[in-house]
């Protein structure tokens, strides 16, 4: 490169010229293409060197782990609804049975016009626009929209193919008879689980388990058909054979719904049962309510009033307290008692509910004219500790054994807190309490030659393969002795006989035995008598060789107050078609004629 001068002057003042430094300083400068190149070349390792860093943290470090999460964005897991058993009567007639359904879903993310396809389902869905689009509308990724549609209601929406709109399968619990046995049945709540009665109850043995599958979904969110899928296959749950009969319930029901509604009661229930199986065939009461309703009925409907609710039992169960006196040899349905007009005991008059003088009378006139006083002075015979005993042999106040929820166990107060009066109110049928099951218990335990035993509403469960599981054997217990049963059943025909107060349970043809009862309600308001009572009939045919008992009761009735004329021709039209039912043929034999007064009383 070529060299510039400079012009100096020298010492003697000639001007001399040198030549200038000609090196590259250009090259030192930011701006030069040499030092831009190199920063350029820097830059470029460090992204291509963070490129792969970045690379190697995606593909070899995250990898599998990112590869998985979008994956699971990709994947959908649907539950797989298990099917519920069905609840039978006795002889498998359907009172529960499950139908399939399907659930309406949303994923609010797949949705970009939540007011179009709200437009499209609002006609098939029969809901309004305005609530289906809040429902469509969000970034939620799983929202129900409907529950329980049919499945051609879901055929319908499907073949819109509305993107972000599934379904899930589900099933739908129907009540073919709808208040046909729902006290019993129960009812399943919101959630598909039971909710009351056997339905709650038998919650594990109905339910089944669940499955699921597991899917992959392509754009619009529909399941990708060549993508694999992951199923585990739900467990259908077994059936509930009840003991129950439904046509004889069927009657049940509609005769105590009718004398409810005749006598302005406030509720009425009826229990029939095989006293020497313990099998209850009906159990029936009104108010009732429709089991495919059960969200719009009272939840006072909803329970079971003849397992709930308590009652003193009056002079039905004066029956308990004569079987006693007859089992210790104090007395047969012979032995005689004058009956004075009014007894004092405790400090308190005891009178019979019709005012009368002197009374002679048997201990079948004292059955068949439910005669409070004749009752107290047989059982001064035994004492209080002895019918106490008797009394927690029958069944008072301990549970029935159908492990029902919210049954009621009644109650007699502890032989060692009786007061003076308590005694003698406790022997005609005061002073303590039972459900309706107990009370026709007490009647199957005499109709069963004195045995006890426990009463059931489950026959058995039926496996999804046929195979029954049986219900352990009930408890037997022996009360009283045979001899003794027959000689009340005796007394029992009494009460239906002439004279007796329960003349409107007789059936032609048959022998019947049973009890009239009218006792004092027990308002659960105060906890005090209030004037109302419990009408109630409970009886057994044939008498001689009892097959059925029928119990009936009415509580607070408004028109008409006594069991003989309120219970006992409820009893009649229920035994008469549940002995038909039960194909029972009279037996032909003539009942005994137990004399009711003594010496032309």
């Amino acid at each position: 490169m070529a060299s510039t001068s400079t012009r100096q002057r020298s010492s003697s003042g000639a001007r001399v010229e040198r030549p200038r430094d000609r090196r590259p300083v250009a090259n030192l400068r930011l701006g030069s293409p040499y030092k831009r190149g190199g920063i350029l070349t820097l830059v470029t390792v460090i992204v291509l060197t963070i490129f792969a860093a970045r690379l190697i943290d995606l593909q070899a470090v995250r990898g599998e782990s990112l590869a998985s999460a979008a994956l699971d964005q990709r994947l959908r897991t649907v539950p797989i609804m298990a099917g519920r058993g069905d609840i039978i009567d006795a002889n498998g007639q359907p009172l529960a049975v499950t139908v399939e359904a399907r659930n309406l879903t949303v994923d609010q993310t797949l949705v970009s016009d939540p007011t179009a396809v709200a437009i499209a389902l609002s006609p098939i869905l029969g809901t309004d626009i305005g609530e289906l689009i809040t429902r469509l509308t969000g970034d939620r990724r799983f929202v129900y929209v409907a529950k329980e549609l049919t499945p051609d209601t879901w055929r319908r929406i499907e073949a819109l193919r509305l993107p972000g709109i599934f379904s899930e399968g589900t099933a739908r619990r129907i009540y073919p008879g709808e208040d046909l046995g729902a006290n019993v049945v129960g009812f399943v709540g919101a959630d598909g689980t039971g909710a009351g009665g056997i339905e709650y109850a038998y919650e594990a043995v109905l339910a089944g388990t669940a499955g699921s599958v597991t899917f992959e979904r392509g754009p619009g969110g529909r399941a990708i058909p060549t993508a694999q899928q992951n199923q585990v296959d739900a467990t259908a749950g077994a059936s509930v054979q009840l003991t129950i009969n439904r046509d004889i319930q069927h009657v049940a029901q509609a005769a105590i719904a009718a004398q409810v509604a005749s006598s302005r009661a406030d509720s009425g229930t009826v229990v029939v049962m095989d006293p020497k199986t313990g099998k209850i065939l009906a159990l029936a009461e009104a108010p009732t309510f429709d089991a495919n309703k059960a969200g719009s009925a009272a939840a006072d409907d909803r329970g079971n009033r003849a397992l709930s609710d308590v009652y003193e039992p009056g002079s039905t169960s004066k029956l308990m307290t004569l079987a006693a006196v007859v089992d210790q040899g104090m007395a047969t349905p012979y032995s005689t008692f004058t009956v004075p007009s009014g007894l004092k005991r405790g400090g308190k008059v005891f009178r019979d509910s019709t005012p009368h003088g002197t009374l002679q009378l048997t201990l079948a006139g004292v059955m068949a004219k439910s005669s409070n006083m004749g009752t107290i002075l047989a059982a001064e015979r035994i004492g209080g500790r002895t019918l106490y005993g008797y009394l927690k042999k029958f069944g008072i106040g301990e549970v029935t054994g159908l492990n029902f929820p919210g049954e009621s166990t009644g109650r007699v107060p502890d032989y060692k807190d009786w007061s003076a009066t308590s005694f003698p109110t406790i022997a005609f049928g005061q002073g303590l309490s039972v459900n309706a099951v107990q009370a026709a218990s007490v009647y199957a335990t005499i109709a069963n030659d004195g045995v006890r035993v426990q009463p059931s509403l489950v026959a058995g469960v039926i496996n999804e393969d046929g195979s029954v599981n049986q219900p352990p054997k009930p408890i037997s217990t022996q009360v009283v002795s045979p001899e003794t049963a027959q000689q009340v059943s005796a007394m029992l025909e009494s009460v239906v006989g002439e004279g007796g107060t329960g003349m409107n349970a007789k059936i032609p043809g048959y022998r019947i035995g049973g009890k009239t009862g009218t006792a004092m309600y027990v308002d659960p308001s105060c906890g005090c008598y209030r004037g109302g009572v419990v009408a109630s009939f409970i009886g057994i045919a044939p008498a001689d060789d009892a097959q059925l008992v029928v119990a009936v009761s009415l509580v607070n009735p408004r028109s008409g107050r006594y069991g003989g004329e309120l219970a006992a021709p409820v009893f009649k039209k229920v035994m008469t078609y549940a002995l038909q039912a039960q194909q029972i043929p009279p037996t032909g034999t003539r009942p005994a004629n137990l004399a009711l007064t003594f010496g032309g009383g």
